[in-house]
């Protein structure tokens, strides 16, 4: 039996108006096949939902020029279950090592939005209950097969 832990996660950060909501799913969700803390590393598997949270607006303005829609970030959110498999580990711990891994790849591919993706465990309840039904649906390709199985009760 593979020793392992699941973690509900909350993943949210600014995106480029331009961003596909689906490649950044994929990306949070390949980032954890396997986080590292220190020098070891150990296997992860994470399914979810992304979504938009807001829509760019027109912002406010004094009397100056109104700022394009397309220089404006839009705030995009992954809601899910981050599986690891292992030596059980503190959810804490957990955490910060997927809030590393997702922050550097974001970077990355984003460049700087100005403040890394916020990265945080929440209830199994808000999973289920905040997870809008518009959400696209994501998941790590080629994760561990028995980490796979071990998740698919919260899938």
């Amino acid at each position: 039996m593979l020793d392992s832990l699941i973690v509900p996660l909350l993943v949210t950060t600014d995106l480029p108006p331009d961003a596909d909501l689906d490649e950044f799913g994929r990306l949070l969700a390949d980032t954890v096949r396997t986080l590292r803390h220190g020098e070891a590393s150990y296997a992860g598997f994470l399914h979810g939902g992304v979504f938009w949270l807001d829509r760019p607006g027109l912002p406010a303005h004094d009397g100056g020029p109104v700022p394009s829609l397309a220089d404006e970030l839009r705030f995009a959110a992954l809601i899910g279950f981050l599986s690891i498999s292992g030596p059980l580990r503190p959810v804490k711990e957990v955490v910060a090592d997927a809030s590393g891994a997702i922050t550097e790849a974001v970077a990355v591919r984003y460049g700087d939005l100005g403040s890394p993706p916020a990265v945080m465990a929440i209830r199994t309840e808000d999973v289920r209950e905040r997870t809008p039904p518009s959400a696209l649906l994501v998941r790590t390709a080629d994760a561990v097969a028995e980490l796979v199985a071990v998740a698919r009760p919260y899938m």
